[in-house]
């Protein structure tokens, strides 16, 4: 599938990490998507129930970040990544990259970043 909704880099607050540290003062976090669908119908019929909302996507990526602490951002891409593909059938799969700028660890970087990709089958 072609057919694509972006949502970039989605800033949310959150304490994820193993570290104490990381508990208790947290820090920001990037999250974007890339879900594949097929956006005919809904571009063809400028209707809306036939596409994937961005807003409730967006709001099961802010819902699922601040709402449980993940040790690493690995457990909260994934759980993202199920989480939409649950709530809406007609994405086929979904990347989800998660951006960690203040990754504790003792060298000069921008950040860390992990990726992953499911779908329906697999």
């Amino acid at each position: 599938m072609t057919d694509r909704i972006l949502l970039s880099r989605i800033a949310v607050y959150a304490y994820h990490g193993v570290f104490p540290e990381e508990e208790r003062l947290g820090q920001r976090f990037y999250i974007s998507i890339d879900a594949r669908l097929d956006l005919k119908p809904a571009g063809t019929s400028d209707d809306w129930h036939k596409t994937a909302s961005y807003d409730q996507i967006a709001e099961i990526v802010v819902k699922v970040s601040t709402g449980q602490r993940f040790h690493l951002i690995e457990a909260l891409a994934e759980r993202v990544a199920s989480q939409i593909l649950e709530r809406f059938a007609i994405i086929t799969s979904v990347l989800v990259r998660v951006e960690k700028p203040a990754a504790p660890i003792p060298t000069i970087l921008d950040g860390v970043t992990i990726e992953i990709e499911r779908s329906r089958d697999g």
